[in-house]
């Protein structure tokens, strides 16, 4: 199936913005290092320009040069123009910034719960927008917020306006930052990552969301991202950066038909199909997990409170055999998390039974249940926040194997050999986790589950925050650990795409219900469900062939 590309031109537009010849340098104790290489690039009122490469390609830094907020004692931009409508953004003072920042230029951030105030009401922060930017009333400013909050389709725009953010969902606060960069009409829009950690059907709404009003206020849009499915079906332009360097740029359905750059090749190549992978035959082993009628609900109130319950998750029954995968896929709130927090015995399931292996662990008492858990291990979504930014990787590795007994030259031993085993060198156990990068340190997490030789690993949208690349990577080496050690996977995931990569069989929850269960086979080329087939026609990318791509990559240097 071809893609629909955007057929806008823009070849008679005015310049919005306009970067030539940007480069900067970061301090070290050596002396600067150069970290953004003579980077170009224009874009046009109305157009939407994508800005892709991996993690440490640079694309994040342009953008915060482009807003002003590079930090001044460790980055500086030692060559180079930055024009916004005409005017040079790198002589102006920090106070003329700060008056362009949301009046001229805005930015929506990846993460919108870092974005926000937690202590702060949303409304009172879209309105704090207007009170620095417009000097409206108060009443104006209320009135203008509401609309806003309208013109962005959250429900309920009165009980939205007094809520915190913690209140709402991650696809109800992203739709809060574009409604705080948008409601000064500003002529350019940065999106750094916005959709990354949102599962596909709040990703096509979002993106559909941010084109709408680019279509209504005619903004121009500098779109950040690593995700090559999500460029081929909203970029005009595509401007290809690695290590610091603008390697290649064209229009989008050039770039997709005809990449000139071997890197360009590479990243498309990486991007997962929908495509599942070849059966495996049948395992006849019996079960290590099993799982029976899980439920879990939640209940909340108390004293002249009127309690009220939840539930999460409803009659979930599945069984994983070893060296299997299975994935859990659906959107935020539809209970996978929930069912893999159950089995893993962190929150305690209302009803339903666990077992693992011949062990019934549902309702184990803490100390049985802690010797069973060196046999299932968790590795979780962000690699930022799962290893311990205070102990060095060595210590990390060794902690769970010594504390079941094994002698501390020995899980040493072991350690050493994972590292190697996970494609790091044995000389990294004396590192700290942020002298590493995103995909390296979850090796790390993998590699520390590993360490306790567990039946099962539970993977906790274990490879969502981590660039198409580096992600590719981490399913193949996944896949090798589960074929060299017969380990079981429970694989948690919102892009089906990946599922399709590593999953045996697939599970399609909805509202904390299992809605379909098969081989990926099945579930992803065949689906019954109707809401199976909304979570395929929303996945990015879906219209154009990425395998084509990797008929080529093999054979390309260091790909």
């Amino acid at each position: 199936m071809a893609a629909r590309f955007k057929t806008a031109r823009f070849d008679d537009a005015e310049d919005v913005l306009a970067i030539d010849g940007l480069c900067i340098d970061l301090g070290t104790a050596g002396g600067p290092r150069r970290v953004l290489d003579d980077v170009s690039l224009r874009i046009r009122r109305g157009e939407t320009a994508c800005l892709v490469g991996e993690s440490g390609s640079g694309k994040s830094l342009t953008s915060l040069a482009i807003m002003g907020l590079l930090p001044a004692d460790v980055l500086r931009v030692t060559a180079g123009t930055i024009r916004l409508d005409g005017t040079e953004i790198l002589t102006r003072s920090r106070r003329q910034l700060r008056a362009m920042r949301g009046d001229r230029m805005a930015m929506i951030f990846q993460e919108p719960m870092t974005a926000l105030n937690p202590v702060m009401r949303v409304g009172d922060q879209i309105a704090e927008v207007l009170e620095t930017h417009a000097g409206a009333s108060r009443g104006d400013r209320r009135r203008r917020v509401l609309d806003a909050m309208e013109q962005v389709h959250l429900p309920d725009v009165e009980r939205v306006y007094r809520s915190f953010p913690h209140q709402l969902s991650g696809g109800q606060r992203q739709r809060i930052m574009i409604a705080m960069a948008l409601i000064l009409e500003p002529a350019l829009l940065i999106a750094d990552e916005p959709t990354t950690a949102l599962d596909v059907t709040t990703q096509k709404q979002i993106l559909s969301l941010i084109a709408e009003m680019q279509r209504v206020h005619g903004t121009a849009v500098l779109f950040i991202t690593h995700d090559m499915g999500v460029v081929s079906d909203i970029a005009d332009t595509v401007h290809v950066m690695r290590q610091g360097r603008v390697v290649e740029n064209a229009p989008a359905e050039r770039l997709f038909h005809t990449p000139q750059h071997d890197y360009t090749r590479a990243l498309l190549a990486a991007v997962p199909s929908l495509r599942p992978r070849e059966a495996r035959p049948p395992e006849t082993r019996e079960p290590i997990l099993d799982v029976a009628a899980l439920g879990k609900t939640y209940e909340s109130g108390g004293f002249l409170k009127r309690t009220s319950r939840k539930r999460a998750a409803e009659d979930v029954s599945f069984q994983l055999r070893p060296g299997r995968t299975l994935g859990i896929v659906g959107e935020s709130g539809s209970g996978k998390s929930t069912v893999a927090r159950c089995v893993m015995r962190l929150i305690d399931p209302t009803h339903g039974r666990i077992s693992l292996g011949d062990t019934d662990i549902t309702r184990l008492a803490p100390g049985p249940l802690r010797r069973r858990r060196e046999k299932i291990q968790i590795v979780f979504q962000d690699p930022y926040r799962s290893l311990n930014p205070r102990r060095r990787i060595a210590d990390s590795l060794i902690e769970g194997p010594m504390n079941f007994g094994v002698a501390r030259d020995q899980a040493m031993a072991r350690a050493r050999t994972l590292l190697e085993t996970v494609g790091l060198p044995a000389d990294a156990l004396n590192c700290y986790p942020h002298q590493f990068s995103g995909g390296q340190r979850q090796r790390i997490a993998i590699a520390r589950a590993v360490a306790m030789e567990p039946d099962v690993i539970v993977a906790d949208e274990a490879v969502s925050a981590l660039d198409v690349s580096v992600q590719d990577q981490v399913l193949k080496l996944l896949d090798q650990l589960q074929n060299d050690l017969g380990i079981a996977i429970l694989f948690i995931t919102h892009d089906l795409r990946v599922a399709a990569q590593i999953c045996d069989e697939v599970i399609v929850m909805q509202h904390g219900r299992v809605v379909e269960h098969g081989t990926a086979e099945q579930v992803l080329v065949s689906p019954r469900h109707a809401y199976t087939h909304a979570l395929i026609d929303a996945a990015p990318g879906r219209g154009w062939n990425f395998a084509a791509c990797r008929e080529i990559a093999p054979h390309l240097p260091g790909a």
